[in-house]
């Protein structure tokens, strides 16, 4: 099993920026794409971004066209963990986010179906 805890979460005015962090435990996650879904009130679970190490000191990575060139996912030194640092957000960003991560083996998904580990979410609020 994986655990997998989120934090950096809160309120910010739109243009703002926050980064939030996921860190795994129980398994190690090296080879797993790991990744970022959100939810927002009345709304379905979202793709935001994933990444997966390659092996050779670089990873993939791809992102939903909402948060493309705000938003950036990358991995620690120690590949447990995983960020998201989002920039000039706006109200419609507003939402849970949740990690996720699951050996996808060489692949990448945007399917909230193929991840297997969620976290229990953090809210990200931003005001107009």
């Amino acid at each position: 099993q994986v655990h997998l805890v989120e934090s950096g979460g809160g309120l910010v005015q739109a243009g703002g920026s926050l980064r939030l962090s996921c860190a795994a435990s129980g398994r190690t996650v090296s080879n797993y794409a790991m990744g970022w879904f959100r939810q927002a009130p009345g709304q379905e679970r979202e793709f935001v971004a994933v990444t997966r190490w390659t092996g050779r000191n670089t990873y993939y990575a791809d992102y939903a066209d909402s948060v493309e060139g705000r938003f950036t996912i990358s991995r620690g030194n120690a590949k447990d963990t995983v960020y998201l640092q989002m920039n000039s957000l706006q109200p419609e960003d507003t939402a849970v986010y949740f990690c996720v991560a699951s050996d996808l083996g060489r692949g990448l998904s945007i399917v909230a179906y193929d991840y297997t580990y969620w976290g229990q979410g953090t809210q990200v609020t931003v005001s107009s």
